[in-house]
């Protein structure tokens, strides 16, 4: 039921909404990768979901804190969905986050995702992407971390680059990252040149240089 559900939203976010052009900087080569993409608001996961040609190898890690019906008032709230200070800013508090708490986990769960937990519980999201990396399939990591209302910090979250030493260990390769920028004023996936984790390298010797280039790419640049 789940996955029709998610099948027919896709079909339909298609058919009526403003199609996305994609536009690779390199011809994109079959394989097991992470597309890296800037978050453009909760529209950008949705659209990478249904509107990206590889969305049907595609998935997305997602915050465990959306999947749990208990935990996403709180999560909401942290998560900048209205501009802090505004006039209905109360009612906004008091609605929304109970609102999604009963729409968001069925939606997401519809999806082929896995789940990123922020506790010692982060070696299951590890493994489960080590998996389904092995499958030759994507996963999609949104590492840009909100700085307010519709922004996001310059920097990006890098601690989960580290899945790059698991990936080498389970199959003797490097771990390809492709950028993508959504550009929305072009209705455009823009998907850069791939960046490669080094396995020669200690991580803490390349994730200043990864994180530059991925943040670049996310930015469009």
């Amino acid at each position: 039921m789940g996955k029709r559900f998610y099948k027919v939203v896709g079909g339909l976010t298609r058919m009526f909404s403003r199609k996305m052009k994609t536009e690779w900087e390199v011809p994109f080569e079959e394989g097991a990768c992470i597309f890296v993409v800037n978050h453009a608001g909760a529209i950008g996961p949705f659209d990478m979901m249904t509107k990206f040609p590889l969305r049907d190898k595609c998935h997305p890690w997602i915050n465990n804190g959306m999947l749990e019906k208990k935990e996403v008032p709180a999560y909401v709230r942290q998560d900048y969905w209205w501009k802090p200070g505004s006039f209905f800013e109360p009612v906004l508090n008091a609605t929304v986050p109970y609102i999604a708490s009963w729409i968001m986990p069925p939606i997401l769960k519809s999806v082929d995702y896995i789940p990123v937990y922020h506790d010692q519980r982060i070696m299951l999201t590890m493994r489960q992407s080590v998996r389904t990396l092995q499958k030759d399939e994507y996963l999609l990591v949104f590492p840009e971390q909100p700085s307010g209302w519709l922004s996001h910090h310059e920097w990006i979250n890098t601690s989960w680059l580290r899945l790059g030493e698991l990936w080498y260990r389970a199959s003797g390769k490097a771990m390809k990252l492709y950028p993508v920028h959504l550009d929305y004023k072009k209705h455009l996936f823009k998907v850069a040149t791939p960046v490669w984790y080094d396995p020669s390298k200690r991580f803490a010797d390349q994730e200043k240089e990864l994180a530059e280039k991925l943040a670049k790419g996310l930015r469009g640049e």
